[in-house]
């Protein structure tokens, strides 16, 4: 058995508390630092199944702007957000995009939908 020790700046709030993790191939031993449930949450999160929020542009035709910004609705597999970025590059939506509507939809097989984060009238 070989325990390891992990540090985090958590990012569940905007205290940042410096936490420190005691794992064992996955199992977590302890969790010290946090000053919020949130803090044990990342963690665990980090340790288990990392997973980010991912914002790029979209091509859009016939708009007011020749792009529109998006957002993954929530977080994918960090080891999906290459694979993302990628399908998004092609991705051409006609103009008129609004906020919130679905780009793409279960994006890379994640069972998330890309959405636009910004209204784009006709052009």
């Amino acid at each position: 058995m070989s325990i390891s020790t992990r540090e985090f700046v958590c990012i569940g709030c905007p205290l940042g508390c410096n936490i420190t993790v005691e794992h064992d191939e996955g199992q977590i031993k302890s969790i010290t630092g946090n000053t919020c449930p949130r803090g044990a949450e990342y963690v665990t999160g980090e340790l288990t199944d990392p997973r980010r929020i991912v914002t790029s542009l979209v091509k859009v035709e016939g708009g007011e702007l020749p792009v529109v910004s998006v957002k993954t609705r929530t977080a994918i597999p960090k080891d999906k957000i290459f694979d993302c970025t990628r399908a998004l590059r092609d991705i051409v939506v006609s103009a008129p995009v609004h906020m919130g509507d679905v780009v793409a939809a279960d994006i890379c097989s994640t069972g998330i939908d890309v959405i636009a984060t910004k209204t784009v009238e006709r052009g």
